[in-house]
């Protein structure tokens, strides 16, 4: 295909054939659809940055070098154009505008809320306990450890010097009562 390709190619920087150039738009009109679509997401702009790919690279043939893939130069055009075409994109709605039909709703109506639902509220509250009830099981040396660094997110050198204690003793208290953890959440 490289040594069809090349021919091609050849032929329209030659005498800007349109024929041999029709024959090139056959081989790639697939994939460069397959690109712009996957770019802009929606048909009828793919079909747009298709056309006008394959349109600039007719226009710019002279300034393809032959020493490189075809495909790759085609692709890069089209990846440009769908970049450019997205970056001037302005969006085409507005949240503070009423939807049609829907008794005086805006956009802002149909947001989902940021806060969790009821029954996910109850799992997360019910994970909480268990898990302080677990720490409530370790050992005061290592709940100690467990709290301050977790709990209250202290840094291992802000806990050493609360705690009174060299920073590679409250990394071990640290790392033993998260296993004494572990496991007693493991048992559960």
């Amino acid at each position: 295909m490289d040594a069809t390709v090349k021919r091609l190619v050849k032929e329209v920087k030659k005498d800007g054939d349109q024929d041999a150039f029709r024959e090139l738009v056959d081989l790639y009109k697939d994939k460069v659809y397959q690109i712009a679509y996957r770019m802009v997401g929606n048909a009828y702009e793919a079909q747009d940055m298709a056309q006008e790919a394959f349109l600039r690279a007719y226009a710019n043939i002279e300034s393809y070098d032959e020493k490189r893939k075809f495909s790759t130069w085609l692709f890069r055009i089209t990846t440009n154009l769908c970049i450019d075409r997205l970056r001037k994109k302005k969006p085409d709605y507005s949240l503070d505008a009423e939807i049609p039909g829907a008794d005086g709703l805006d956009g802002y109506s149909q947001l989902s809320s940021p806060d969790k639902l009821p029954d996910e509220q109850v799992v997360t509250m019910e994970m909480q306990e268990w898990v302080q009830e677990g720490i409530l099981k370790l050992p005061p040396k290592y709940r100690t450890a467990i709290v301050l660094r977790y709990i209250e997110d202290l840094s291992i050198q802000e806990i050493s010097e609360i705690l009174d204690l060299p920073e590679n003793t409250v990394k071990t208290h640290v790392h033993r009562g998260r296993e004494a953890l572990r496991k007693h959440l493991g048992n559960t």
